[in-house]
C-alpha cells in the first residue's frame, strides 16, 4: 500500500521545519546578544579603570614647597630637607611607598623610605631617605591626605654616596615617584659660597 501525502500535510511539515529554524535563530541571536552585552560591560569597566590609573599617574604626585641644605663646619652640605605637599588634584600619597632617584655629581642612587619617622629615630641609612611630618592635622604621619599637609623628606647625602657630601656648585636632580606612578622632578644647584652659614636654601 502506498501512502499519499496531501498538500496540507506537506505544508504542515514545512511549517514545523521553519518554526524550528526560527527558534534556533532566536536562540543564537539571544546568545550572541548576551556575549556582546557582557563584552561591552567588561570593556567599559576596563576603560574606566585605565582612565582612573592614567589620571592618578598625572595627578597623584607631590609638589615641592622648599629645599634646604644643612651646612657643616667644613663648608659642605650633609643633609638635604625637601618640604613637599600634595599637588593640586592629588589623592592620598603614602610617602613610605614612594621611591626617589637622586642624580648628582657622585652618581645616581635609587632610594626608598625608612619605615618610621625621622623624629622617632627613623634616620636614613644606606639607600634610604626619611621624613618628618611638619604639618599634619589628623596625625596621618607619612600620608599626605590634605592640601595643608607638609612633609620634610630628609636625605643624608653621605649615607648613600659612601661619604661624599655636596660641595659648592654641585648640581642635583631629585625625582620622587609615588605609588601611582606620578613623578616630580626637583633640581637645584649648591650656591658658590657656603662659608659662615649653617643652612642654605637650594
Amino acid at each position: 500500500m502506498f501512502e499519499f501525502i496531501t498538500d496540507e500535510e506537506e505544508r504542515g511539515q514545512v511549517g514545523i521545519g521553519t518554526l524550528i529554524v526560527f527558534i534556533a535563530m532566536v536562540l543564537v541571536a539571544a546568545i550572541a546578544a548576551g556575549v556582546l552585552i557582557n563584552t561591552a560591560g567588561f570593556l567599559q569597566s576596563k576603560s574606566q579603570e585605565t582612565g582612573q590609573q592614567s589620571s592618578k599617574q598625572v595627578s597623584d604626585r607631590v609638589q615641592e614647597v622648599a629645599t634646604v641644605g644643612n651646612v657643616t663646619d667644613a663648608g659642605k652640605i650633609d643633609l638635604v630637607n625637601v618640604t613637599v605637599t600634595q599637588a593640586p588634584g592629588a589623592g592620598e600619597i603614602d610617602i613610605q611607598n614612594a621611591t626617589v632617584s637622586w642624580i648628582g655629581s657622585s652618581g645616581t642612587y635609587q632610594l626608598t623610605s625608612t619605615t618610621s619617622n625621622y623624629s622617632d629615630g627613623g634616620a636614613p641609612s644606606g639607600d634610604e631617605f626619611s621624613y618628618v611630618a611638619v604639618k599634619d592635622a589628623d596625625n596621618s604621619d607619612n600620608v599626605l591626605n590634605d592640601a595643608d599637609d607638609r612633609l620634610n623628606l630628609v636625605f643624608d647625602v653621605s649615607e648613600f654616596t659612601g661619604g661624599d657630601e655636596l660641595t659648592e656648585g654641585d648640581e642635583v636632580t631629585i625625582k620622587i615617584n609615588t605609588m601611582a606612578g606620578a613623578t616630580t622632578s626637583i633640581r637645584f644647584t649648591v650656591p658658590e659660597s657656603l662659608g659662615q652659614k649653617s643652612a642654605v636654601e637650594l
